[in-house]
């Protein structure tokens, strides 16, 4: 039985009269997750494309669950090691002791459970007040909340680390969605990442809380220095003699924010973007060309004061959030740029600046944020000179 003939049959139970589209709203829900759906949107990015808004978030989302998985995994993994060493307190100790769950790090349930009492406050957090400030928007502008949103609050939580307090989580959304995307228009009018533009907020203003070693894991008393700050300090072959494998860091057994350590889980993701078409390859391509080739380039050049110099590409493609904001930031298409060629650039762009910020400024050893926010400027101004650059090619070809 097919779904259209399915839902034929079943309609006559829940409505009376009617088209089944409009009266029985879950019909459509699933069409247009399943099928190709017969309209078209009206909206930018996509204004004469079939995949619609709602199909492109909820792909986005998919392509997002292993990282939420490890998410949870990692930030309880992290913790219960922690507490081996320094004791566990608070309410979710209380939680944990109740439930009798424990503390065994080697335990998979018990890790995921004292990662998800961390995620939740800060998801729901996310939901409740952007989900406010998108609906006000919505209000006085006289448009629909679309799905946007959804993918904005799940990449913005799995980029704060698990300590963020919960304040510092509102203040930070509330600055993404208002200052980063609906001052401008809302969905498919932003040209900057409205996920990131909340967390370089927090970054820059309460940088005690989003930096340093002793955020990563919450538990007092514990300090712990990231990958990155060890490089930067004593080079990446120090790594080894702090417990950090190259392994660990690809899997994602390492601090850091929450759904940002793991790149298996991000380069899964990106598979299933690719697959569905959701992400542009030339974005990927451009970045990983960019990042590798300087980081090269640094190689042979060397420095005797300076350990970044000599850390190899695939290094900087486990440390940080480079492989996380290259998945879910860079193939952003609302931000990104938009011709083809504009693509590769803007990619390429991001991947140098990434590796510049890492290697060359002294006070900031993590730059994918940082460096995605610089290519959101310069993405209109590539697109462009790419089509001006075509104008004038085909010029000539007519003279």
């Amino acid at each position: 039985m097919g779904l259209r003939n399915f839902f034929d049959r079943i309609e006559p139970h829940f409505v009376k009269g009617g088209k089944y589209e409009k009266a029985f709203p879950i019909y459509e829900m699933v069409e247009s997750f399943i099928y190709t759906p017969k309209t078209v949107t009206t909206a930018a990015p996509h204004a004469r494309s079939y995949v619609d808004m709602k199909r492109i978030m909820t792909y986005v989302v998919i392509a997002a669950i292993p990282c939420i998985l490890m998410a949870l995994y990692n930030t309880g993994f992290q913790i219960n090691s922690a507490i081996a060493t320094h004791g566990a307190s608070g309410w979710r100790a209380a939680i944990i002791d109740m439930l009798g769950i424990g503390y065994n790090a080697d335990n998979i349930a018990a890790n995921m459970a004292h990662g998800f009492l961390y995620f939740l406050p800060i998801y729901l957090t996310t939901l409740v007040i952007g989900g406010i400030w998108e609906v006000l928007f919505a209000t006085v502008r006289g448009h629909e909340v679309n799905e946007g949103f959804l993918v904005t609050s799940m990449l913005y939580t799995l980029i704060l680390p698990a300590s963020v307090p919960l304040w510092q989580v509102a203040l930070g959304i509330s600055f993404g969605v208002v200052i980063g995307k609906e001052v401008f228009g809302g969905t498919g009018k932003n040209f900057l990442n409205p996920a990131l533009t909340g967390r370089a907020f927090l970054y820059f203003a309460y940088p005690a809380y989003m930096s340093g070693d002793s955020i990563w894991t919450p538990v007092d008393g514990f300090s712990g220095a990231t990958m990155l700050s060890v490089g930067a300090s004593d080079g990446y072959q120090a790594l080894a003699a702090n417990g950090v494998e190259w392994m660990d860091a690809f899997l994602g057994f390492v601090q850091g924010s929450m759904g940002e350590t793991s790149t298996l889980a991000c380069l899964i993701g990106l598979v299933f973007l690719l697959i569905t078409k959701i992400a542009n390859y030339r974005l990927v391509v451009g970045c990983m060309a960019g990042m590798v080739g300087f980081t090269l380039l640094l190689n042979v050049i060397g420095s005797d004061t300076n350990p970044m110099f000599a850390m190899p590409w695939h290094w900087h493609l486990v440390t940080g959030g480079f492989a996380f904001g290259l998945v879910f930031m860079v193939t952003e298409p609302v931000s990104a740029s938009h011709t083809n060629l504009g693509r590769y650039i803007y990619g390429a762009l991001i991947g140098f600046m990434v590796v510049m910020i890492r290697v060359i400024n002294p006070a900031f050893p993590e730059g994918m944020m940082l460096a995605i926010l610089f290519g959101n400027v310069f993405a209109p101004l590539i697109d462009y000179f790419v089509v001006q650059a075509n104008i004038k090619r085909r010029a000539k070809r007519h003279v």
